[in-house]
C-alpha cells in the first residue's frame, strides 16, 4: 500500500479527508460521514511509518519525532493537502485533508451575500468562526480572493499550514507559513505591521499575544481576518475579552467594539440528497447597539439584537437553519441537531409553518 495511491482514492471518491491510522483500514470522509475501505488491506504501525514519514523532508522529520506532531502542507498530482501526523499509543498516525485546487466564490459556497461586505472594507477585524473542519478555512479563501481580484492591495497571511495558494492578480500576495516562513505567530505579526500591509490573514488567534496583536493590527488602519473555534456571536466577544486578564477587559471591550465590523459562525450541514454539505451561518455586523453592548459586558443581549436586526443583514444562527430547512436542503432532524439554541428553533418553525 502507497500514499500516493491513497491519496488517488480521496480525490476520485471525491472526498475531503483520509486517515491513517494503524489497526485500521485507511478511511475517507465523504460528504462528513466517514468510510473505511474495507477492500483494501488494514493499516499496520510498519505500513503506517514507512507511508508518512516518506512524506517528510529531512527538517521536517526531525521536528516531527521531537514534538510528536506536525502540521504542513505536500502538493500530489496537482491536488495540495494540509496534513498533520500525530503519534497515538505509540504509533504514527496521519490525517490528510485535500483543498480544492480552486478557490470558490462566495455564491458558489452558498454563503450570504452579506459577507461581500467584507470585501469592501478598508480597516477593521472580521472573524470566521466554528469547529475544526466547517468551512472556515474555505470561505476566508473566498473572500481574500475576491479581495485580490478586485483591489490593488498588499495582503499577508500566516497560515499554519498554508492551504489555499492565491492566484496572481491584481493584488501582491505575501503567504507566510508557520516553521518554514517564520518562527511563530507573533513574531510574523509585528513583522506584518513593518511590511506595508493594507490586509493581513492570521489562520487562528490561539494566545492571548495574537489576540492582541489582532486587535492592534485592526485598530491601526488594517484590515485584519482570523479564525476563532466558537460556535457563536455571542461565545465569542466573551472569549476573546475572556483571553485577558482582568485589569485589561474594560480596555479590550471598548477596544473590540471599535474595530469589530463583523462575526461569521459557520457549520455545514449534511443536504437532504446526501451528497455534500451546506453551509448554515450566523452573522453579527457591528452596530451602535452591538458596539454598547460589548463595552458594557453584556454579550448575553446580542441575540435578541441580532434577530431584530435582520433588515441590516444580521443572521441568528436558528434563522439560517429555518431558511435550509424550509428550501428543502436539509431535514428538520438535521436542524435542531445542529441548533446552538433549540427552543428558538422551535419557536421560529412553529410561527413559519404553525
Amino acid at each position: 500500500m502507497e500514499l500516493n495511491s491513497l491519496l488517488d482514492v480521496l480525490v476520485s471518491k471525491q472526498g475531503s479527508d483520509i486517515h491513517i491510522i494503524p489497526e485500521y483500514f485507511p478511511t475517507i470522509r465523504v460528504g462528513g460521514e466517514l468510510f473505511q475501505l474495507s477492500t483494501m488491506s488494514k493499516v499496520t504501525a510498519e505500513m503506517s511509518e514507512k507511508m508518512l514519514l516518506s512524506s517528510l523532508n529531512n527538517e521536517q522529520r526531525d521536528i516531527f519525532l521531537t514534538n510528536r506532531e506536525l502540521d504542513f502542507a505536500t502538493t500530489y498530482n496537482n491536488n495540495r493537502f494540509r496534513v498533520n501526523l500525530y503519534y497515538a499509543k505509540g504509533v504514527i498516525c496521519g490525517s490528510f485533508r485535500l483543498i480544492p485546487s480552486t478557490i470558490k466564490t462566495i455564491e458558489e459556497l452558498n454563503l450570504p451575500a452579506i459577507l461581500k461586505q467584507s470585501v469592501d472594507m478598508r480597516q477593521g477585524l472580521v472573524l470566521l468562526t466554528g469547529p475544526t473542519g466547517e468551512g472556515k478555512s474555505t470561505t476566508l479563501a473566498s473572500i481574500i480572493n475576491n479581495i485580490n481580484n478586485k483591489y490593488a492591495r498588499h495582503i499577508i497571511t500566516i497560515e499554519d499550514p498554508i492551504e489555499y495558494v492565491y492566484p496572481i492578480s491584481k493584488s501582491v500576495v505575501s503567504q507566510r507559513e508557520l516553521h518554514q516562513d517564520t518562527h511563530s505567530w507573533t513574531l510574523s505579526l509585528k513583522s506584518a505591521l513593518r511590511e506595508d500591509p493594507d490586509v493581513i490573514l492570521v489562520g487562528e488567534m490561539r494566545d492571548f499575544d495574537t489576540v492582541s496583536l489582532v486587535l492592534t493590527a485592526a485598530e491601526t488602519g488594517h484590515l485584519v481576518f482570523s479564525t476563532l473555534h466558537t460556535n457563536s456571536a455571542p461565545e465569542t466577544i466573551d472569549r476573546i475579552i475572556d483571553s485577558f486578564p482582568p485589569h485589561q477587559q474594560s480596555q479590550v471591550r471598548n477596544q473590540l467594539a471599535t474595530v469589530l465590523k463583523m462575526v461569521v459562525s459557520q457549520r455545514l450541514l449534511p443536504r437532504l440528497n446526501g451528497t455534500d454539505r451546506i453551509p448554515a451561518t450566523e452573522i453579527l455586523i457591528n452596530n451602535s447597539a452591538i458596539a454598547a453592548t460589548i463595552r458594557e459586558g453584556k454579550a448575553y443581549l446580542i441575540n435578541n439584537i441580532i434577530e431584530t436586526s435582520e433588515s441590516e443583514g444580521q443572521l441568528l444562527f436558528e434563522k439560517s437553519l429555518l431558511s435550509l430547512y424550509q428550501a428543502g436542503f436539509i431535514t428538520k432532524e438535521s436542524a435542531f441537531s445542529y441548533a446552538i439554541r433549540p427552543k428558538e428553533l422551535e419557536k421560529f418553525i412553529k410561527i413559519k409553518l404553525g
